[in-house]
């Protein structure tokens, strides 16, 4: 499994979306391995790696590889779909 860190901002992202989790950022990192390792990811702009939560498919982790660290590193989600617990724009940098 892939070294996975996770930004606060990340959390923050994810708070919005999945309520009642007690560690956020272990529950990321964990989602995020597990996608990984069942080939849910893609490539994203700018260098990112795209990973589709397993559980939650709509659920998108943006992630940097961070060479020196030797760690993926999430840096936000968003949620697509209509029934998305926050619209991606409001979220999204590209609308603003």
């Amino acid at each position: 499994m892939a070294l996975v860190a996770v930004t606060d901002h990340a959390v923050e992202r994810y708070r919005e979306r999945v309520r009642g989790t007690l560690d956020p950022r272990t529950e990321i990192a964990a989602r995020v391995g597990r996608a990984l390792e069942v080939g849910r990811s893609e490539p994203g702009q700018r260098g990112a790696t795209l990973v589709r939560d397993v559980e939650r498919p709509a659920l998108v982790y943006v992630c940097m590889e961070d060479r020196v660290g030797g760690e993926l590193v999430v840096v936000t989600l968003w949620e697509e779909g209509e029934d998305a617990a926050v619209a991606r724009k409001w979220t999204s940098w590209r609308t603003r």
